[in-house]
């Protein structure tokens, strides 16, 4: 996909798997507990199937995927797992830190995630962003009745910025979040920067009408030079 750079008004920036490397760690995770309860299931798959999701989708992805319902202990094990990732932190997605820094400090920019503000400012806190993006950090839990795949949390961020979404760049790493993000109608990037990326990725972002793609974010700067 050949693009030319563009102008935007605002950047939008998904959280996990686009900003820290959380998608990698948490599938990994939970293919590891699915196959070790019995339905065997690998990192990719489980990125495949599952990444981007939140609340009842989430489980009902995972319940189709294993044909069963999930045994009650399985919120268990996931709690003490993010508690981990609280406590000990996780990296920045390569480049990702050095990219927000170097943005005008009058652009304006949010993160439209599906995890909680809580996750989000925590880890932030531990990739030295924690001021980043102020008041700016969005939650499809928390702050929109439908959250990914369906448009609302990037519209209402790019409300609150007080910018069209026509005039947002809105950079996404998985299926579920391009498909909210192109039918917002901002300018999607589809970022394959994070460790979870693995082959044919970029084609399946490509093929839900992403904008543009991005290997790293030396391309990102690039398409908004």
């Amino acid at each position: 996909m050949t693009v030319s750079p563009i102008r935007v008004a605002a950047l939008l920036f998904d959280f996990d798997g686009v900003l820290v490397e959380t998608e990698y760690d948490g599938n990994r995770h939970i293919a590891e507990y699915l196959t070790g309860i019995g339905h065997p299931t690998t990192a990719k798959d489980s990125m495949a199937n599952f990444m981007g999701l939140s609340g009842g989708a989430f489980t009902d992805a995972i319940e189709r995927w294993i044909g069963a319902p999930l045994p009650a202990e399985f919120w268990t094990v996931r709690e003490a797992e993010n508690a981990r990732a609280l406590r000990d932190g996780v990296d920045a997605v390569a480049g990702a830190v050095d990219f927000v820094r170097s943005l005008p400090a009058d652009l304006p920019r949010a993160i439209v995630s599906s995890s909680t503000t809580a996750w989000i400012r925590a880890h932030l806190d531990h990739i030295d962003l924690a001021n980043a993006f102020g008041d700016h950090i969005y939650s499809g839990k928390e702050h929109v009745a439908r959250g990914k795949p369906a448009p609302d949390l990037y519209l209402h961020a790019a409300d609150r910025l007080g910018v069209a979404i026509t005039d947002c760049a809105i950079l996404e790493d998985s299926p579920v979040g391009v498909t909210g993000a192109v039918a917002s109608g901002g300018y999607v990037i589809g970022l394959c920067a994070g460790t979870h990326c693995g082959i044919g990725h970029a084609d399946r972002l490509e093929a839900l009408g992403v904008d543009a793609v991005a290997d790293d974010y030396a391309e990102v700067a690039r398409l908004l030079a």
